[in-house]
């Protein structure tokens, strides 16, 4: 799978979807995915809770290793993916569409987030 266009990218793998509201859905990208191997446990941020772009705000275990997840934004979150918590497997099928983390109102974007090109670049995927 290549990376989506209408995304943005963090150097710590992660994905930003951006949207009209301001609210901004993210995940984690099928090269961070698959490096992990099969993700057996998500610990996601809080609803409510206030998320800032490159500090950590959650972490993803898999049977190799426990990766810590960065936020790519500042902001609230709004939302978490409760299916990626019952389900963590949806991380490795589904990195770009059913297996999103949560979602934020953005209050600073960061000017280093990476185009598709850039991070195909960047990540060798």
């Amino acid at each position: 799978m290549s990376n989506p266009q209408e995304l943005r990218y963090s150097k710590e793998h992660e994905w930003l979807s951006a949207a009209a509201d301001g609210v901004s859905t993210v995940g984690i990208t099928e090269h961070a995915a698959n490096a992990l191997g099969d993700v057996v446990f998500v610990q996601l941020p809080e609803v409510g809770d206030t998320v800032t772009a490159g500090e950590t705000c959650g972490e993803l275990e898999s049977t190799k290793s426990v990766s810590e997840l960065y936020s790519p934004v500042s902001g609230e979150v709004t939302e978490t993916n409760q299916d990626v918590v019952d389900d963590p497997a949806l991380v490795n099928s589904a990195p770009f569409t059913d297996g999103w983390l949560f979602k934020v109102k953005v209050s600073e974007e960061p000017g280093d987030l990476l185009t598709a090109a850039e991070y195909t670049e960047f990540s060798g995927s």
